[in-house]
């Protein structure tokens, strides 16, 4: 999948990013030897932007402890085996493998992984009929030049679906159209209702090679975890810095620290988790407001044998957008998985989490039936997420909704007194809701503190 494809289109020419060694130095299986320097720094969230400042924290002679709410590091880094193939219930994908620091970190961490072919592609409408490749290519090509010439009619106060639906009332009830509109952008972005008709397109990418994790990429917290105090179960509920030293609420415990990372996701900071003494600045409980979060869910469904086209990725354009319209055929990159990967975005992904797993496997069926007929059979097992009523992330990733400016991201990454940080893929403004854009968040932290 070339996520935000789009954007990497229209920044060509643009200087490329080149990950330089002490950019990585937080991948070293151990410290470099420096003396301890005194100083404590509590970093809330084992997920991989912490762990990656604490990496480097720590060999920078820090004493670092690593609070995580949960029972495992990674975060949204989640990986479920218990099918036996790897479930990825966040991050999948390597977007773009040129540059791209989770490249190398993955090769590090042991994490294997298979490209996936964007031209390995059948899409079918209603009753199973095949769009021509013809008819797919020049809709597709449609769809990216109004991408990039939607936001010379955008407004600050309309949202790209507004703006599109003024722009193109033909397109709106188009199924192929739909598809696009649901699987190329919904999912990378945010609801269309909400999204940002001037900053939809905001973002950089990576070149190179989409890759898909084959055996987990949990593989990579894990292995960044390596050697670091990480205490597990801990949830942060309070930070006071209204005194030189930090105090940092935990469990019914209170530890102490000069300075400290905060690195949980956007929705969670949304929801007021943590109490913060004194409130948070202004500038930054707008830009937590102000930007928006996604939700993506994701659905695995294994069968005993594969029915389905020998294609990496099969698209289906029904009348409903948002849900159940993308299939990445697993057994392409793990031959021996009989198995289909599928998506819900946005409202519809929230909708999902009501709904029971037979629910959502007849939802799913009724769609497969229509491709490949009545007599398919029925899936043994399902998999599934639900990110938007989990309540450590409520939701999936950032975005630019309606409100939102581009100043916000670098509010939300805004130290205060020198003592509260901030990463996630959230504070990342040029790689915001992305894997590698939370892993340089978390090294451009350590950096500050270290610089201090």
């Amino acid at each position: 999948m070339q996520r935000r494809k789009f954007i990497k289109d229209t920044i060509t020419g643009l200087p490329i990013v080149i990950i330089t060694p002490s950019l990585l130095s937080s991948c070293n299986n151990e410290g470099d030897g420096q003396k301890a320097n005194g100083k404590t720094v509590i970093i809330v969230g084992a997920v991989i932007s912490g762990l990656a400042a604490a990496k480097k924290l720590k060999e920078n002679g820090f004493n670092v402890i690593v609070l995580e709410a949960q029972s495992k590091v990674g975060g949204r880094l989640k990986t479920n085996r218990s099918l036996g193939v790897a479930f990825d219930e966040g991050a999948s994908w390597i977007h773009g493998t040129a540059g791209n620091p989770i490249a190398s970190l993955a090769q590090q961490a042991g994490m294997n992984t298979a490209f996936t072919d964007d031209e390995s592609i059948l899409a079918y409408d209603l009753g199973g009929v095949l769009h021509s490749d013809s008819n797919f290519s020049d809709t597709e090509d449609k769809f990216y030049s109004v991408l990039e010439t939607l936001k010379n009619n955008g407004s600050s106060t309309k949202s790209f679906e507004t703006v599109f639906n003024e722009l193109y009332p033909t397109y709106c009830n188009d199924r192929l159209w739909k598809f696009f509109l649901s699987t190329y952008l919904t999912f990378d972005t945010g609801d269309l209702n909400m999204l940002s008709s001037l900053l939809y397109n905001e973002g950089e990418e990576f070149g190179g090679e989409e890759r898909i994790s084959v055996n987990g990429y949990d593989t990579i917290p894990s292995y960044l975890a390596i050697g670091l105090n990480v205490q597990l179960n801990q949830k942060v509920t309070k930070i006071d810095y209204s005194n030189t030293k930090i105090l940092v609420s935990h469990n019914g415990t209170v530890t102490e620290a000069d300075y400290v990372l905060v690195t949980v996701p956007l929705g969670v900071l949304k929801a007021n988790k943590i109490d913060f003494v004194p409130s948070l600045p202004n500038t930054k409980q707008n830009a937590i407001q102000k930007v928006g979060v996604n939700c993506v869910n994701k659905f695995l469904l294994t069968w005993e044998t594969a029915f389905w086209d020998d294609e990496q990725y099969i698209c289906y354009t029904p009348d409903i957008k948002d849900k159940f319209n993308y299939f990445v055929n697993v057994k392409k990159y793990q031959p021996t998985v009989n198995a289909l990967m599928t998506f819900a975005y946005a409202d519809k992904a929230r909708q999902t989490e009501n709904m029971t797993d037979q629910q959502i496997i007849e939802e799913i069926m009724t769609h497969l039936r229509d491709i490949y007929g009545n007599n398919i059979p029925y899936p043994k097992n399902i998999l599934r997420t639900k990110w938007q009523t989990n309540e450590y992330s409520y939701g999936s990733y950032s975005y630019t909704a309606v409100g939102t400016e581009m100043r916000h991201f670098d509010d939300l990454a805004e130290e205060i007194d020198d003592k509260i940080f901030f990463a996630g893929e959230h504070t990342e403004i040029d790689y915001f809701s992305t894997a590698h854009g939370a892993y340089l968040s978390g090294i451009r932290e350590a950096d500050k503190i270290i610089a201090l």
